[in-house]
This record gives structure tokens, C-alpha cells and sequence, in this order.
């Protein structure tokens, strides 16, 4: 991805945030210059990784296979003292391209994802065989806000605004914003999150964008804090 596209995906977020009249954090809203102002105090935020995450998942084609993602909180598994217990994130997707996070499941994380404002959300819904691939003849059975319910191997399962769906360890699951319903703001609260390590998707994939600098970034991605602040926390420790 180029840096500037990613620069025009955080303003787009942004700009979805005030239709549906969310706000994050206050660390969300800094400039580069406030975060290297401030990078003494961010141990934490870099060490569970809260923060904006923009990605392609390689596909090269950002607006229709991609995201962007806030987290807002987090911790580490074996680790009390490192952030919370538990995370929650925010997931901004495109509605006019049908944006879609790819196939993939979780070996440990348990996540309720729920729509938080916008569009409408669709899942196509699979267990995953021992060898990770699509379970085509076993039904998922999964908890929509608490209550049961069996879907077919494969079917689009929707999910309206206010509403939820809760994906277990093993659930092989795709998401996307519904054609045609507009842009979608997206939650995500889960047992510990770690994006390094727990996501294992269908077709080889990387988590995290490749980046083209074509133009200077407006904010750090949770996973560059290291390139860009090094420099502050360097200049803190003289």
C-alpha cells in the first residue's frame, strides 16, 4: 500500500466516526508530531499494540480486500500487569466496494463482533477442517447477541445495526461491509488480542500491509511505533 492511501484511509475513518457519532481516544486525533511529543509515555499502547492498523492483507486492492482498524484496548496472555484482560477494537469498512476482511479463524481468541453504526454486516460462516480448510458439510452454530442459531456451511449471515454474532477458536469466517448499505463502522470485543501471532487465514496472507512511502505519514500504525518514535524515546533517555 502507499502511505498516502493509508493517510486517506484514517481520514475516512475519521469522517465515519462523526456520521455515526463515535469518538475514540484522544491519541487517535494526534499528529505525528504529538506522538513523538508524547513517546515517553506510550510503553503501554506500543507494548499491546492499541492504535490505528491500516492493511491490504496483500491483496494490492485496499478498497475491496482490506481495513482499517483502531485498537482501542488490549493486553497479553500471561501477562496481568501488560494493558487489560480482554480487547476491543473498531473496524472501518468501505460499503460501495463490498470491503472484505479474508477468510481466516483464531486458535484462541473468542470474539463478539458487532455493528456499531452504518451499514449492514455480512459473514459467509465455515468450521474449518483439521487441516484448516472449509468444513463444506458441517453446520456452524454460532450465538447471535446470546441466542443460538445453525447456519449452513457457507451461508451469508447478516447482521444489522446494534446487533452482534459471536466467532469461536476454529470458525473460519470472512467479513464484509453489504453493497449498497454504505460504509460500515464495525466493533470487535475479544478475549486478549494478538495480531502477530493468532490469525490464520485460508490463502497465505500477511497481516500487515507492505508500505510504499510516497508521502509523509499523518499517523503511526500500531505495528511502526518502533520507526517513528525511536528517534523521541532516544533523545529521553540522554
Amino acid at each position: 500500500m502507499k502511505r498516502s492511501e493509508i493517510n486517506r484511509a484514517i481520514e475516512r475513518a475519521l469522517r465515519m466516526l462523526d456520521e455515526n457519532g463515535l469518538c475514540l481516544p484522544e491519541f487517535a486525533y494526534w499528529t505525528m508530531e504529538e506522538w513523538q511529543k508524547n513517546a515517553p509515555l506510550l510503553g503501554n499502547l506500543r507494548d499491546v499494540m492499541l492504535g490505528w492498523d491500516v492493511t491490504d492483507f496483500g491483496s494490492g486492492d485496499f478498497v475491496h480486500c482490506g481495513a482499517v482498524l483502531f485498537t482501542i484496548r488490549n493486553g497479553k496472555k500471561g501477562d496481568p500487569k501488560a494493558g487489560t484482560p480482554y480487547a476491543e477494537k473498531l473496524i472501518f469498512q468501505i460499503g460501495e466496494t463490498a470491503q472484505e476482511i479474508p477468510f481466516h479463524y483464531h486458535t484462541e481468541k473468542t470474539e463478539d463482533i458487532i455493528n456499531r453504526g452504518g451499514g449492514t454486516l455480512a459473514l459467509e460462516l465455515y468450521c474449518a477442517t483439521p487441516g484448516g480448510g472449509l468444513d463444506r458439510k458441517r453446520d456452524v452454530t454460532v450465538r447471535m447477541d446470546g441466542i443460538w442459531r445453525t447456519a449452513r456451511p457457507g451461508e451469508i449471515v447478516e447482521v444489522a445495526k446494534g446487533r452482534s454474532i459471536t466467532l469461536t477458536p476454529g470458525l473460519l469466517h470472512r467479513f464484509w461491509a453489504k453493497q449498497g448499505c454504505g460504509d460500515l463502522v464495525v466493533g470487535e470485543v475479544s478475549s486478549v488480542n494478538d495480531d502477530t501471532k493468532d490469525n490464520t487465514f485460508l490463502m497465505e496472507t500477511p497481516r500487515f500491509a507492505a508500505i510504499e512511502e510516497d508521502e509523509p505519514a499523518s499517523r503511526p500504525l500500531c505495528n511502526e511505533y518502533a520507526k517513528f518514535l525511536a528517534a523521541s524515546l532516544s533523545k529521553c533517555s540522554k
